[in-house]
């Protein structure tokens, strides 16, 4: 089943309203922007933004932004399986606040993201969707999804393409809001932020069908 024809919501007011949120968000927030970078400059080095190419809606590629929370790989080090080793105590910090994850408010305003939707995964999980899994992407990624206020990233790959899916299938004014409020409830509460035992969510590999 594909993407249901847009709803007024979807069609009119989802896009201005991610714009004018981030907008405000950015202005906001822009000492804690200024404060985060200088200090990631200060314990990580420059570069202070983390940029990596991530796939948006209908599988386009565009450029995510981050804050730096790792060192930079050493030789023969580019894995999942070494992220521990890179991970700092001050950039377990910053994912533990979600504070790294500022800097995609510039994806917000770019269009590339909206406030709410998937996650952006990485580009290599394209090929190991199935046909369900797939349709995460049917819609713009998100800041924030519904996966992300049901257990981030202690619950499964499955249960979050599941609850990814459920999201596309029901994008709603009312159900958009719920979701930034129990965001700001988790992200205060710092519930799910590491995958299990790993420093970050364990590599997708693909469902076993």
């Amino acid at each position: 089943m594909k993407h249901k024809a847009y709803g007024p919501y979807e069609r009119f007011i989802k896009r201005p309203q991610d714009f004018l949120c981030a907008l405000l968000a950015t202005v906001v927030l822009s000492p804690v922007l200024l404060v985060t970078a200088i200090l990631v400059r200060i314990k990580l080095g420059s570069p202070v933004l983390f940029t990596q190419d991530r796939p948006g809606k209908d599988g386009r590629f565009f450029k995510l932004y981050k804050f730096r929370t790792m060192l930079p790989p050493k030789e023969g080090q580019s894995g999942v399986e070494h992220d521990a080793a890179r991970l700092t105590p001050f950039g377990r910090k910053l994912r533990s606040t979600s504070l790294d994850e500022l800097p995609e408010l510039f994806n917000m305003l770019k269009g590339d993201m909206a406030v709410v939707g998937p996650r952006p995964l990485l580009v290599q999980y394209l090929d190991r969707y199935n046909e369900h899994q797939a349709r995460r992407h049917e819609v713009r990624p998100g800041f924030t999804g519904l996966a992300q206020v049901n257990g981030r990233n202690s619950i499964s790959w499955e249960e979050k393409f599941d609850l990814d899916v459920q999201y596309v299938d029901h994008v709603t004014f009312l159900g958009d809001w719920k979701i930034i409020f129990e965001t700001i409830k988790t992200v205060l509460k710092r519930e799910g932020i590491s995958g299990g035992e790993t420093a970050t969510m364990t590599e997708f590999m693909g469902s076993k069908e």
